[in-house]
């Protein structure tokens, strides 16, 4: 009999042991403080279903971080991606927002700073000449001058949330060549831009691996998905004009929040 209270005995403490960490592991799993830094892409600019109060940030319910939040429920969630944010944006209006009880970061960051609006507002009303005089522009930015912007920043965002996971989402590419585009820019442009945002990803994945940062790549998730394909997740130039070349609520849905989810 001994014997048999022994066993069970180790049987049950077994058990209890089990399900002490089964109940355990949902709360250790929702314990994430998710904030959500950067410009546009991150704020959603394009998805539409804008959340009003955040004015000319233009923070959308349709973006990657609130559906990301919505589908996970973390413990907090603290959203300030701003439209039009540059690196020294995020530093000085939004870094507040992370402390060391963060536990995850995403953001994107660095094609304003590229001026890769400007750039296609030239591709557009200026023709190939001007367009690739631009593109050249905005790629040597990046190559000469972006990378030590993103160095100071990411040191920043580390010192702020030592114990934060960060997350560096890339840019897609934003034309399929050839495409389905009877109008608009010629084919050299689009491949030229295609070929600066290949440029900037090179440049802000080699800025994330020096800051011990996790970069995701959402090139391979749009691929088939640009402009002027048959099913693009991105828009042309559309009204209302800042939504232009921002990634639809698809590409939102379908492009951006499966590479988060997978790097988070």
């Amino acid at each position: 009999m001994r014997s048999i209270r022994a066993v069970s005995g180790g049987v049950m403490a077994s058990l209890l042991a089990v399900t002490t960490l089964v109940l355990a592991a949902p709360a250790n799993a929702a314990a994430v403080n998710y904030v959500a830094l950067g410009d546009s892409y991150s704020a959603g600019v394009g998805a539409g279903n804008y959340d009003s109060s955040s004015g000319d940030c233009s923070r959308s319910y349709s973006s990657y971080p609130e559906l990301w939040a919505g589908a996970n429920s973390p413990s907090s969630f603290s959203f300030v991606a701003c439209s039009g944010a540059t690196t020294t944006d995020v530093l000085n209006s939004q870094l507040s927002a992370l402390n060391s009880g963060t536990t995850l970061v995403s953001l994107t960051i660095g094609g304003n700073d590229a001026g890769f609006s400007n750039t296609m507002e030239t591709c557009v009303l200026d023709g190939t000449s001007s367009c690739l005089s631009a593109v050249s522009t905005a790629e040597s930015y990046a190559t000469n001058t972006l990378p030590g912007q993103l160095s100071q920043l990411y040191a920043a965002i580390s010192a702020a949330a030592p114990n934060a996971r960060v997350v560096v989402m890339g840019y897609p590419e934003l034309y399929e060549v050839p495409g389905d585009c009877w109008f608009g820019i010629s084919d050299t442009s689009r491949t030229a831009i295609d070929g600066a945002a290949d440029t900037l990803d090179n440049v802000i994945s080699k800025a994330a691996a020096n800051a011990g940062f996790t970069y995701a790549d959402v090139r391979s998730a749009f691929g088939g998905h640009e402009i002027c394909s048959d099913d693009e997740w991105l828009h042309s130039t559309t009204l209302p004009i800042d939504e232009s070349y921002h990634p639809t609520a698809d590409g939102q849905s379908l492009g951006y929040l499966p590479v988060f989810e997978n790097a988070a």
